[in-house]
């Protein structure tokens, strides 16, 4: 009889932390120095999507890298600091709300990384990049690793440089704009957010207007 499940199942989930084996495998194969990408800001309904790509010294790596979503604000600004301290080359890229609506959300996350790698000072002969998607156009032979983030610490290492990057630019719109409360929300759908676009509209050029929600409201119109 063929059992479907363990009888015995595990107490507690073993959690993937990100090494650098996939860059010591490319290092291997003469693919060196190797860069990590990834984006944040694809879900919210406002603000850029904003890409990082890192270089990391395989000699000075900063404890802790992980899936930026995994880490706490204070640990995330913490390992922000040290990343652009120890790392040997940092690219940071954005695409706007406005280039967001002209194309789509996968296509501008995709750019915004394309454009990261560009902006290194070190020309890497590997990127690897968060998800399924290898950026078109890069400067050098791409990879795609699904969650990533969680499996290599260049992955990690851009994780969190485009979430504090990003996080402190929606922190500047609150102070600009403060009845959205940018600052806590990042742009996200959250309930605060959607009384404020209920209560003032949206804000020219940085909300999403093609995302779900404005698409509705002007359809009702």
């Amino acid at each position: 009889m063929v059992r479907l499940r363990p009888d015995s199942p595990l107490l507690f989930d073993i959690v993937q932390r990100p090494d650098f084996s996939f860059e010591t495998s490319a290092r291997a194969e003469g693919l060196w120095p190797v860069a990590g990408m990834d984006e944040a800001g694809r879900g919210p309904l406002a603000g850029p999507v904003v890409a990082a790509a890192v270089v990391l010294d395989p000699d000075n790596i900063p404890p802790g890298l992980d899936d930026s979503k995994r880490l706490s604000h204070a640990q995330r600004e913490a390992l922000f600091e040290r990343v652009l301290s120890a790392a040997r080359a940092v690219g940071i890229s954005s695409v706007c709300a406005e280039s967001i609506d002209a194309g789509d959300i996968r296509k501008a996350s995709l750019e915004a990384m394309r454009r990261a790698v560009c902006a290194l000072s070190v020309q890497p002969k590997l990127a690897l990049a968060d998800g399924r998607d290898v950026p078109p156009g890069l400067p050098c032979l791409g990879r795609a690793l699904v969650k990533g983030d969680q499996r290599s610490q260049s992955i990690a290492a851009a994780s969190i440089v485009a979430k504090v990057m990003r996080d402190r630019m929606m922190a500047d719109c609150g102070r600009i704009h403060a009845q959205y409360g940018f600052e806590i929300h990042m742009g996200y759908a959250t309930a605060r957010h959607r009384t404020a676009i209920k209560a003032h509209g949206p804000v020219k050029r940085l909300h999403r207007i093609s995302f779900a929600p404005f698409r509705r409201a002007q359809g009702e119109e």
